[in-house]
């Protein structure tokens, strides 16, 4: 797996929120409690002075593991997060991932209609998956949360001027250019709290962290962060091989995208 320069990757994503936090009115971010979601926000501390300046959107099944919960409550008292809880459904749903999918997506309409946000920060990666290579820093959704892969606006020399529809929102990803283990040099640089899961109890881990309903633990012996940089450095495994709806068709995925799925 490729080092990047890291700097420069923190750079563009403090830019990126920075960006966001100027241009749209009411911006919140999405946090699942996952190292991607966490590092994101950790970012954002960095972007300002310490704090997370917007609401923090964690969309509850009702199903994820009991660390994954106490952490959230840890972390929220730790950094003083303003922490909004929205819960959704477990019913069948194209993608076949009734935890998840458009599921969550039912939850996210409702918690950005109630609060009128305008912008949601989230923390994506083009490396996860190939619709989300498909997508811009600045990602226009319309009022219904479609997704127009086909067409989104050009982001030549770092502009990010683009006029968006005002009746929808856009989703906005500082970690774009970041790979796997970016994320992880980065925790690692900046201490950031992370998950317990994601270090090796009795020879497993997750390496990708969902719900209990679609994630499984895979074989490590990685027990720290400098263990699963190192891991990382010799490994042909893909990522999201421990998440059961990545295992599903690629149109599904792209399907799931366009009709507004984090």
């Amino acid at each position: 797996m490729i080092k990047q320069d890291l700097d420069k990757l923190e750079d563009r994503g403090v830019y990126v929120i920075r960006e966001a936090k100027m241009k749209f009115k009411k911006v919140a971010a999405l946090w699942s409690m996952g190292k991607d979601s966490t590092a994101m926000l950790g970012l954002a501390r960095k972007a300002f002075n310490g704090k997370v300046p917007f609401p923090v959107i964690h969309i509850d099944n009702g199903i994820d593991f009991p660390e994954t919960y106490a952490f959230r409550e840890e972390l929220t008292r730790k950094w003083k997060l303003d922490l909004i809880v929205e819960n959704s459904q477990i019913k069948p749903e194209l993608s076949g991932a009734s935890c998840c999918g458009a599921n969550k997506t039912v939850a996210l309409k409702k918690v950005m209609a109630k609060y009128g946000f305008d912008a949601l920060i989230v923390s994506i990666r083009r490396d996860e998956h190939g619709i989300r290579a498909k997508e811009r820093y600045f990602s226009p959704r319309s009022k219904e949360f479609q997704w127009n892969y086909k067409d989104q606006p050009a982001e030549l020399w770092n502009d990010y001027t683009s006029k968006f529809d005002t009746k929808g929102h856009v989703r906005v990803h500082p970690l774009l250019d970041f790979n796997e283990i970016d994320i992880w040099r980065f925790v690692k640089k900046e201490k950031i709290p992370i998950n317990p899961l994601y270090f090796s109890r009795n020879g497993y881990r997750y390496r990708s962290l969902g719900c209990t309903h679609c994630t499984v633990a895979l074989k490590s012996d990685a027990k720290n962060v400098d263990d699963i940089i190192r891991e990382l450095s010799g490994t042909e495994t893909e990522e999201r091989s421990g998440r059961s709806q990545d295992k599903e068709k690629a149109y599904v995925m792209e399907k799931l995208r366009a009709l507004g799925y984090m």
